[in-house]
């Protein structure tokens, strides 16, 4: 089959499946919005068309069903309830899992029958055959099972349609005992009967995971999240002993019973028989990767082409000319050909950068049908809209903050917004409000997720601080309320009342911030008592070409983005203050940084000579001190990879005219 039509389909259905989504929450909200219904059908249909040109039938014959009994729901022979919904959301689930499997492997192994048999019965036996004693139980991650026997079911996070994976009793996950902090401990977990056994298995490990360290899985972390086991998973974690690893295991609510036993010298006798043995199970790096998928393509305006095929041509005829300018040693002809160019790669850089740029909605776009499903799941009655959702990102930006997005907004849902009864004791409407919106500031798109709910509890947060050893008691009372809520961004800070098994998932606020931080963005928390949250991100458009101030330390040289430069002067007015060097400026006092002892630069440096960088008072109150300030030009930073990434100090690296590397500041965590 042709990639490049195997390609648009599955971008076409995508886009197809997020709307359909939307759509039908907004059916489910008001059964007689027409419009929606409309909508729904003309892309059910579509998704029919497209599935049985391209040959995948199993996803035809799936939404074919989903459109019958649309169909009827239209003609008004069918109500819309949540039960009918929660058929039709899993089908969506299934078809979604279809369209991964395609773009993963060009096919898809993933069984539809049971779905479809469901959505059959329901057509020929009414809404009772969802609502009755003998109703299918929904598993909302798309698996389906019905009178309570586990179907063979997809989800839309795995397109491998197995079930019914069995824990190998003898089976070792590859871990290196001397790497684990503690022994390693292999729990054996009962979620018992389950409605959502992909759900359940999901919030259990996540329930483990708020204490101890998961190593590894039986079957793999994805398969277990997907419902895919028989009776029970094991999952293999690092902890002090078996004691301690089953008194955590006692407090999680989603398990109903466990066996622990400590295998820590198993896994390593294993490991010395054979240093490559596979045993099937997953290193606990990647298994806790959550991350959605790359955005893999981007819409490009007729016009940004005709522009971009227009600088092109004037690129290739600026080149002529300065050619013939040297060769015929014409320095004054050339040096306005190489000013020409200037204009013109300028230009080309800004076209580029536009046709980068991608809306808000092709990562949010999902987040209604996220909360929907965390609502009903917590029994919670919550209205959620988005505001900006046309604002437009860098590509790289837009993938990136997709995860911490989800992560605040399950905060929300989980934590922020209280149940029914709790609001309308409060005196609050039942239904909980939670708003996502977003909107741009000159060269940054401010994200906002705000909710009416509990807010955070300044003293339960001062209390884990002081646990912690975050912050000592003395300097909370010196601090602000919004300087303590953003303590909750600290490594390993959590409190009951934000990070919990439906909102964790493997993501902390901690990542949020170095997330954000990473992007070369902010993010800030304000909150009042009784009345709402509100988790502010601060985002530039596009980070990729960056005006730096080049500033040397000694034998290095190190780039500060000139965006977070205030003021350059010389060190002629340093003080000191309780044994510290500072500047003062405007009444106010900025710490001064020594670059040259911070990373430790070989080489001489000026330490009672040189210059200041005094930093903007939004970003950080200090003054970095160099040996000279060189020159200001823009250039492309690259992201600290691998071992190097999250390197405190530094943000990227930048390769200069001359080939030689530089190293970006990030003013914030020097």
């Amino acid at each position: 089959m042709d990639d490049q039509y195997l390609d648009a389909f599955i971008r076409e259905s995508e886009e197809a499946i997020t709307a359909l989504n939307n759509s039908l929450l907004d059916l489910e909200s008001d059964p007689s919005d027409t419009e929606a219904m409309e909508d729904i059908f003309r892309r059910a249909h579509t998704l029919k068309g497209n599935f049985g040109a391209m040959g995948f039938d199993d996803g035809a014959d799936l939404a074919h069903a989903i459109e019958d009994l649309l169909d009827e729901m239209r003609q008004d022979q069918m109500a819309v309830t949540p039960e009918v919904m929660d058929l039709i959301f899993a089908g969506v689930d299934q078809i979604e899992a279809i369209v991964s499997g395609i773009e993963d492997e060009g096919e898809a192994d993933v069984d539809t029958d049971p779905i479809v048999a469901e959505l059959r019965t329901v057509l020929d036996e009414g809404v009772e055959a969802v609502e009755g004693d003998d109703a299918a139980e929904i598993d909302t991650t798309g698996g389906v099972t019905a009178g309570g026997d586990t179907a063979d079911a997809g989800s839309a996070d795995s397109a491998s349609g197995e079930t019914g994976d069995t824990v190998d009793a003898d089976a070792l996950p590859a871990i290196d005992p001397e790497s684990v902090d503690g022994r390693v401990v292999r729990a054996s977990v009962d979620i018992g009967d389950s409605e959502m056994a992909g759900v359940d298995s999901m919030l259990a490990l996540e329930g483990i995971e708020d204490s101890l360290e998961i190593l590894a899985c039986s079957p793999d972390r994805e398969a277990v999240e997907n419902g895919e086991f028989d009776d029970e998973f094991a999952c293999f974690v690092a902890a002090e002993d078996a004691d301690t690893a089953a008194a955590v295991l006692d407090e999680v609510g989603k398990i109903e019973s466990f066996d622990v036993t400590d295998v820590t010298d198993d896994v390593a006798a294993q490991q010395s028989d054979s240093a490559d043995a596979d045993t099937g199970t997953a290193d606990a790096d990647a298994t806790a990767d959550h991350k959605v998928d790359e955005i893999k393509s981007v819409r490009v305006d007729v016009d940004q082409l005709d522009d971009l095929h227009g600088l092109v041509e004037q690129l290739v005829t600026s080149r002529i000319k300065l050619r013939r300018a040297i060769d015929e040693d014409d320095l004054t002809a050339a040096g306005e050909n190489l000013n020409e160019l200037d204009k013109i790669t300028a230009n080309l850089q800004n076209t580029v950068m536009d046709m980068r740029l991608i809306p808000l909605k092709k990562v949010v776009g999902k987040f209604p049908r996220l909360v929907r499903d965390l609502s009903r799941e917590l029994d919670k009655e919550i209205e959620f809209t988005i505001e900006g959702e046309d604002i437009e990102l860098d590509r790289t930006i837009l993938t990136e903050i997709s995860d911490p997005l989800m992560h605040i907004l399950r905060n929300s849902v989980d934590h922020g917004i209280e149940s029914p009864a709790e609001r309308e004791a409060a005196g609050k409407p039942r239904t909980g409000q939670i708003e996502l919106r977003a909107s741009r500031e000159r060269d940054h798109v401010i994200i906002e997720v705000a909710d009416d709910g509990a807010g955070l509890d300044v003293e339960a947060i001062e209390a884990k601080a002081i646990e912690k050893g975050v912050r000592s008691a003395d300097e909370l009372e010196t601090m602000s309320d919004s300087a303590i809520y953003d303590l909750v961004f600290h490594p390993g800070f959590s409190t009951a009342e934000e990070i919990t098994d439906t909102s964790g998932r493997g993501v902390g606020m901690d990542v949020v911030h170095d997330t954000v931080t990473q992007l070369d963005g902010s993010v800030s928390v304000d909150s009042t008592p009784g009345e709402g949250t509100t988790v502010s991100l601060r985002l530039p458009v596009t980070m990729a070409i960056v005006k730096v101030l080049f500033v040397q330390v000694g034998d290095e040289e190190y780039g500060i983005p000139l965006k977070n430069v205030d003021e350059i002067t010389r060190s002629n007015d340093v003080k000191h203050v309780n044994g510290r060097e500072v500047i003062k400026h405007n009444d106010e006092i900025y710490p001064i940084i020594q670059l040259g002892e911070t990373f430790d630069v070989p080489g001489e440096t000026k330490n009672g000579d040189g210059m200041l960088v005094r930093v903007r008072e939004s970003e950080r109150q200090v003054a970095l001190h160099c040996d000279s300030v060189n020159s200001q030009e823009e250039v492309v930073v690259k992201p600290l990879e691998g071992i190097l990434s999250g390197t405190a100090g530094l943000s990227g690296t930048a390769v200069l005219g001359d080939g030689n590397i530089v190293h970006i500041l990030d003013v914030v965590t020097l």
